[in-house]
């Protein structure tokens, strides 16, 4: 990838788009020079069709450059069989009288191990649950470990999936980041994803992070930040 380029446009912000599009770059990534601006436009030329020209160069921003790192899964905090069985009454007793209000043929099925609840919720009617990219799903998830936390010293990891989406969203992701890979490997230029949760970033990243032809990082700042995937 060059270090500069000039690209060109009817306005300035246009010309500077136009070329963050080439490099695969957000603005606060590049160095902007106007080389001629909108407003110098003689009598002569103004039949002419506008044209703004702006150098675009990359920041050696290596040192302030925010690398997504892949960190160790953390050790897992085991609970006592008491602790497990209150957690689970806990979210009983919410589930009872929250999933109505949501549907009639809503079920839900609880499974208790050392590391905590699994909760799977089912139905036809389940999926309001889920909202856009699993949103509503993980704010319900983050109800249910204060619940399952209640008159407990400790915080409860609960983990909870509505109609196999975790399992169908991972799946998307994986086959979302083999095709990029082939994309990026055949054009030779990098891909930028849209912006996704880090959660989801995560998979892509552990996906290819042992592919021999590309590599992958992340650009911007929350919740815009995106993941590029590009040629190693």
């Amino acid at each position: 990838m060059p270090n500069s380029i000039i690209s060109e446009g009817k306005t300035t912000n246009e010309a500077i788009e136009n070329g963050l599009k080439q490099l695969h770059v957000t603005k606060n990534q590049v160095d902007v020079k106007v080389l001629e601006s909108e407003d110098k436009r003689s009598f002569f030329s103004i039949l002419a069709p506008r044209v703004v020209k702006v150098e675009l160069t990359l920041k050696d921003n290596k040192k302030d450059e925010k690398v997504e790192v892949i960190s160790k899964p953390r050790e897992i905090r085991k609970y006592t069989e008491q602790e497990l069985n209150t957690a689970e009454d806990n979210v009983k007793i919410f589930l009872e009288e929250f999933l109505p209000k949501i549907g009639q043929d809503i079920k839900y099925a609880i499974k208790k191990d050392e590391t905590g609840l699994l909760v799977s919720i089912t139905g036809t009617e389940a999926g309001h649950l889920i909202g856009y990219r699993g949103e509503t799903l993980y704010s319900v998830q983050n109800i249910l470990v204060a619940v399952a936390s209640k008159n407990l010293e400790t915080r409860v990891r609960v983990i909870l999936d509505i109609e196999e989406y975790k399992n169908k969203r991972v799946k998307t992701l994986e086959e979302l980041a083999e095709r990029m890979e082939k994309r990026v490997i055949r054009t030779g230029r990098p891909v930028t994803l849209e912006p996704m949760k880090p959660y989801e970033r995560k998979i892509i990243h552990s996906k290819l992070q042992n592919s021999n032809k590309v590599t992958t990082h992340s650009i911007g700042e929350e919740p815009r930040r995106r993941l590029v995937i590009s040629l190693k």
